[in-house]
């Protein structure tokens, strides 16, 4: 089902599509993509939204830096200095987190209006990211296609083609409050995630991977979360062909439960410390997968480029349950 949800400056139209299945429903906009609402029911079956979000569009225009929900590219995550090298030349890229580039820019895919169309259980979103955009090299025609299984299960699955070498790393930023409310500190996360990608200044990475043995970064046994965090786990499964389970959030008062699965190498774990007006910190958390942060950087991360012939593909599927 779609509606008019609103216009932007110009005047485009942006839709809401609502995906309904096994008793899970999701609103989606093709504004940025975003992931409006998860409902989803408790132990006693009683149904809330577990992610966080505004009412209207307003709410996104007006308090864009969350990122909440939304489609993140061309390059989810930081790229040191905003600029990278590629076959000889350095591309220079908007700033736009101090001297770095961060979620593709100061209008990444986050910001623009989609095209859509419906699949079966669910909705294909698309545009075509021109050469240059945010000083990022070759056109991009990208796709990030949102359904629901017969089991609930939220899959976000992203594909791109590009017609000159370019780097691509795309995520969706959806925090999760199981609870529906509140403070989501107290959930329990596990994470199949035995290193991390340890960072300096703005948050770029070294380039070392570090063991989390004896740290706070140990989630390969369930524990609460807490607060503190905005750091990329090297998940032990490496890049994959298919989704694996590398994740499980669980939040004890209402029984809900998260399952991430992703073909990426890489989560990024935000307690959502700094996201401002109108929410508290850690009113949300966001296990964001991904390829590593400045991968085109590091030569030792695995990479994120793409060529001209090859196809960029992505998923990651959120399951939903409850114990």
């Amino acid at each position: 089902m779609s509606e008019l949800f609103g216009t932007v400056s110009d005047g485009t139209p942006v839709h809401r599509w609502t995906l309904e299945r096994a008793g899970t429903r999701v609103e989606v906009l093709t504004y940025g993509g975003i992931v409006r609402s998860v409902e989803v029911p408790d132990r006693e079956g009683r149904t809330a939204n577990v992610v966080l979000g505004f009412p209207g569009l307003d709410g996104y225009l007006a308090h864009p830096e969350p990122f909440l929900g939304a489609l993140i590219g061309r390059y989810a995550n930081r790229i040191a200095h905003a600029r990278f090298p590629l076959d000889g030349a350095v591309y220079a890229l908007e700033p736009n987190e101090g001297a770095n580039c961060l979620h593709g820019g100061a209008r990444g895919f986050d910001k623009r209006v989609w095209d859509a169309e419906p699949v079966e259980h669910g909705v294909r979103l698309s545009r075509v990211s021109p050469h240059g955009e945010q000083g990022f090299p070759g056109r991009l025609e990208v796709s990030a296609t949102y359904t629901l299984d017969a089991s609930g299960a939220l899959h976000l699955a992203y594909e791109a083609v590009t017609d000159a070498p370019t780097v691509v790393n795309l995520t969706n930023h959806s925090y999760f409050n199981l609870a529906g409310a509140g403070h989501a500190g107290g959930h329990e996360l596990r994470l199949a995630a035995s290193r991390i990608t340890p960072a300096g200044a703005g948050l770029i990475p070294t380039g070392a991977l570090e063991d989390v043995t004896g740290s706070r970064f140990d989630f390969r046994t369930a524990r609460k979360v807490g607060s503190g965090y905005d750091h990329n786990f090297v998940l032990d499964k490496g890049v994959t062909a298919a989704p694996e389970q590398v994740a499980e959030l669980h939040d004890p008062a209402s029984g809900r439960t998260l399952t991430v699965s992703t073909t990426e190498p890489g989560l990024q774990l935000y307690t959502a410390d700094h996201l401002g007006e109108p929410f508290a910190p850690c009113d949300g958390i966001a296990l964001e997968t991904q390829h590593f942060p400045d991968s085109p950087n590091q030569p030792g991360f695995p990479s994120t480029v793409l060529r001209p012939g090859e196809v960029f593909r992505s998923e990651t599927v959120y399951g939903f349950g409850v114990r």
